[in-house]
Parts: C-alpha cells; structure tokens; sequence
C-alpha cells in the first residue's frame, strides 16, 4: 500500500493559496504523530534527496519546526544502519558508510541474478509510458518500487532526470533498452499505440478513484 494511503489518518488536504481552489497539499495533524517520525517515513518511501520548501509545506510546519524535528532524527538514527543528510536545500535519508562493504557486495550480486517478474512489469511501465515518475508507476503496480527502480538503474536500463516543475524525479527507458530490445525507438514495439492507451486510462481511472 502507498505511504500516501497510510498516512490519511493524519493528512488532510486544504488550499495552499488563494485562486488554487482545484489544487492541494496535504498538512499533517501534528497532534497525531511526532513530525520527526513523519519526516523520517516520508524520506524513506520518497527514497531521493527533498526540498526543504517543500516538506515545509507538505508537514504544515515552520523552518524552525522541521530543524527541531530534523535534530530529532538526525540522534535518533545514529545507532542506526541509516543516516539523514542535509544540505542548505534538501534532506536525505542514506545508509550509514560502515555498510558500504556489504551493500557493493549486494549490489554485485543483483547484477549476476535476473530482473525478475517485478523488474519486467515496472520496467514496461517506463517503456510504455515515459517520462513518468515513481508515484505514478506505485499507482500501476499497487506497491512501493523504490527497490525495483533501483535496480534498474543499476543496470543502465533506465534513466533518471529531476522535473523542476514538478519537483519530482521521472523514470525514462535508457539506449540500453532499445538495443536489448532490437529497435531502435520504442514505437516499433507490437501494440505501442494499444498498450499506451489501456496504461492511460487504468491511470486516470485511479486519479478519479483516489480524488
């Protein structure tokens, strides 16, 4: 189930702004769970670095808020295996440098092994409709693909670029693919146009559900 979905329990959607009536964010109630705990599950399902602005906004907090809450998380991980990372701009959770050792042997070892059921179910996702981004590929498949897409990545069969406008980053096929797949642009694939359309309408189909 989608981070989102657990925590509507404690985030209610509100206008940001005056004239954006048809947009939102979502603030949390704050009474309900300590904001570091949040931040610290926001992080860890986002899985890439965030703007501070915008967790500002996210939360309902203030600067001085999300430093306190930050400072909270920042002790409470140091026994950790995960660590916070912060710039002047974003936050970032990442594992702790003593498991780098084990983690580049993980990581050699995913290399060697297939990508697996999952691997090619996400991986059509991003070949049929890219750019897209890991939220909107969570929707399809109805779990988090944070492990999958990093794999991926590994690999070189996919690409990503951060979206400024829409602060957020977005998943694309690589050459790589192409060249594995025998074409040299997706749009020779069997169905493309077919396949395309059905992804297009499940998916705007769940945005009318969620809303």
């Amino acid at each position: 189930m989608p981070f989102a979905n657990v925590l509507k329990h404690w985030f209610v959607r509100v206008p940001w702004a005056k004239g954006c009536a048809s947009f939102g964010v979502w603030c949390v109630r704050i009474t309900c769970m300590p904001i570091d705990i949040l931040i610290e599950g926001f992080l860890f399902y986002k899985s890439a670095p965030q703007k501070k602005p915008m967790v500002l906004k996210l939360f309902g907090i203030s600067a001085e808020e999300l430093q306190n809450a930050l400072v909270i998380l920042k002790e409470r991980l140091e026994t950790g295996a995960l660590r916070l990372v912060e710039t002047d701009e974003e936050i970032q959770l990442v594992t702790c440098s003593e498991l780098a050792p084990v983690i580049e042997t993980l990581r050699k070892n995913e290399m060697k092994a297939d990508i697996g059921k999952a691997g090619a179910e996400t991986l059509a996702i991003i070949l049929y409709q890219e750019p897209i981004t890991r939220a909107e590929i969570d929707r399809v498949r109805g779990v988090n693909s944070s492990f999958i897409l990093r794999n991926l990545l590994i690999r070189g069969l996919i690409d990503r670029q951060h979206n400024k406008v829409r602060n957020s980053f977005e998943f694309t096929i690589s050459p790589a693919l192409l060249t594995y797949l025998g074409v040299t642009q997706k749009h020779q694939l069997p169905d493309f146009a077919v396949v395309s359309d059905a992804l297009e309408k499940f998916n705007q189909t769940a945005i009318e559900t969620e809303v």
